[in-house]
């Protein structure tokens, strides 16, 4: 089941990128990238209801907290970064170097979990 969600992912990702282009055209980028946010926001808590795990919260502990906050805080900047790359370049041009995350998170995995 991963695999489909991991694909799925892939998938999503590839049309975020032209449809955030025709977005940004005559929008500014961190305008943009709020509302973007404020929809992610909104379909993440739906989803939370609907698949009923809202009990759960209570139980994350503190360290986890402090790391879905940075996870949070990196997510943000990455989101304000491309969408002011996507609205200054080319689609074709800056969703590679973006997806160059990939090498970056596996290099760092390296480096922390050996």
């Amino acid at each position: 089941m991963w695999l489909v969600a991991a694909i799925c992912s892939a998938f999503f990702a590839g049309v975020t990128a032209i449809l955030a282009k025709c977005g940004i055209r005559e929008t500014d980028s961190d305008v943009a990238t709020a509302l973007r946010t404020i929809v992610v926001l909104v379909f993440s808590w739906i989803m939370v209801f609907l698949v009923g795990s809202q009990g759960t919260i209570g139980s994350i502990a503190p360290k986890s907290y402090l790391f879905l906050i940075l996870s949070g805080a990196s997510t943000g900047a990455s989101w304000i970064c491309y969408f002011k790359a996507l609205s200054m370049g080319d689609v074709n041009k800056v969703v590679p170097i973006d997806k160059s995350s990939t090498i970056i998170s596996v290099l760092l995995a390296m480096v922390l979990f050996h």
